[in-house]
């Protein structure tokens, strides 16, 4: 039996950072992680452990069940129970699942339509599964069209431009309130994706130093390096505004940060140099009464992609062709895998008129075309014929839908739409 896909896991869309972070695993972890499922009995396995998501791409010939041993192995590894856990996941079977692989890999699932960070992480899972030996046939199938669908996306749409140019026009709102970003710095609170998207357009664009401070101090510290970037504990929260003119708010941690208090407090301390603040997180970190304050600038990333795209209906538009494209990779998908499921059936009915013609050759070797022809058609026709007349005489209910389906098979199979009389069976004789 083939195996089906199925993708268990918690998004920002759906589930706390507590829960993420708990998920979370760095590349060691990730192994041992599918060293558990493995031993769990599945055998075709992924692990996506992303700041915004978390989520096991896995393929099995039975994926509720098999979904249901995941979630009771991820439980016993965060000291969890398994009801407990279940709720508070996602599980799309199936073909939801072989779509939403594809959303992913595209980027149409992010918190930012088209972010760049995604793509090259669901590669990078692959890699290492593929390392370990948990992908088979079935999930390196469904990576393959996924990476596939992404790369037409991208080339097709312009949905990819929309996070560089987010951040261009941040860059450039920033530049026209402090000047020179070298004589200015950063910060970034939490691990959001976007958020360490756009300190690293920020870095790149000149920004002196960032700092960045999160609740998961290995993952930011790991984070701060890959970026170039210090490191701070959210205790320093305070502190670190102070020296800051760049405020990147990625936590999400679902209260606010940045309250009025706060900001009024380190504003006064900063002798009121501005600040500017960018609220990428889900949910916000910045709250909305901060921009009551004089010298606090807050932008979102409606604000920003206001500024970039010239309002919603591009951002629609460019979301609307980035799905079309994806819903048609989506469909020829399901097509190559149709046909490819067909393949073994259409390789046995031709093993099977063959060996029936060959049997006939050997045993009639001095017959002219036309008898050997009516001699290969009966011979062709005589199991299907003897089918039909047995289930003709089944009266259940269960026999005449089957014969009535067999019916339609074979006038679909064989072109006979347009037959409007019922032909004698041929004769079972051969002479």
């Amino acid at each position: 039996m083939s195996a089906s896909p199925f993708i268990l896991g918690a998004s920002y869309r759906t589930s706390p950072v507590a829960l993420r972070d708990a998920l979370f695993t760095e590349d060691q972890e990730t192994l041992g992680v599918l060293a558990r499922l493995r031993t769990a009995g599945l055998q075709q396995a992924m692990w996506l452990a992303t700041c915004d998501r978390v989520e096991l791409w896995a393929a099995d010939a039975v994926p509720a069940g098999a979904a249901d041993r995941a979630v009771r192995v991820l439980a016993g590894t965060l000291g969890m129970a398994c009801a407990e856990l279940s709720a508070r996941l996602y599980c799309h079977l199936g073909d939801d699942a072989t779509r939403h692989a594809f959303a992913v890999a595209a980027s149409l699932d992010s918190h930012l339509l088209g972010e760049p960070f995604v793509l090259g992480q669901v590669k990078a899972a692959f890699r290492l599964a593929e390392g370990a030996g948990t992908i088979g046939p079935e999930l390196a199938v469904l990576m393959q069209a996924a990476f596939a669908a992404a790369k037409r996306v991208r080339t097709e749409t312009r949905i990819a431009e929309r996070p560089t140019s987010i951040a261009s026009a941040a860059i450039q709102a920033v530049r026209e309130l402090h000047g020179d970003l070298a004589a200015c710095r950063g910060m970034v609170t939490g691990l959001g994706d976007m958020g360490l998207f756009l300190a690293e357009q920020f870095r790149g664009a000149g920004l002196g130093a960032v700092t960045i401070i999160a609740t998961a101090e290995r993952r930011a510290v790991a984070a701060a390096a890959r970026l170039g970037c210090h490191f701070a504990p959210m205790a320093a929260l305070e502190e670190t505004l102070v020296a800051s003119d760049v405020v990147i708010g990625a936590a999400g941690l679902g209260h606010a940060l940045f309250c009025p208090d706060l900001v009024g407090t380190v504003l006064r301390r900063r002798r009121r140099r501005p600040i500017f603040l960018i609220d990428v997180a889900v949910p916000p970190d910045v709250d909305t009464a901060v921009q009551s304050l004089d010298d606090a600038f807050v932008y979102t990333l409606d604000d920003l992609e206001r500024v970039a795209l010239q309002g919603r209906q591009q951002r629609e538009t460019e979301a609307t062709a980035a799905w079309s494209v994806l819903d048609d990779a989506f469909a020829g998908f399901l097509r190559t895998r149709a046909a490819r499921a067909a393949v073994p059936t259409v390789v046995a009915l031709r093993r099977h008129f063959e060996s029936v013609r060959d049997d006939l050759l050997a045993e009639r070797t001095a017959l002219d075309a036309a008898e050997s022809t009516r001699l290969l058609v009966n011979r062709l026709l005589h199991r299907p014929s003897a089918r039909l007349r047995d289930l003709a005489g089944d009266d259940s209910s269960a026999g005449i839908a089957e014969r009535q389906s067999m019916e339609r098979a074979m006038r679909h199979l064989f072109d006979l739409e347009d037959s409007v009389t019922t032909p004698r069976p041929p004769e079972e004789t051969e002479s």
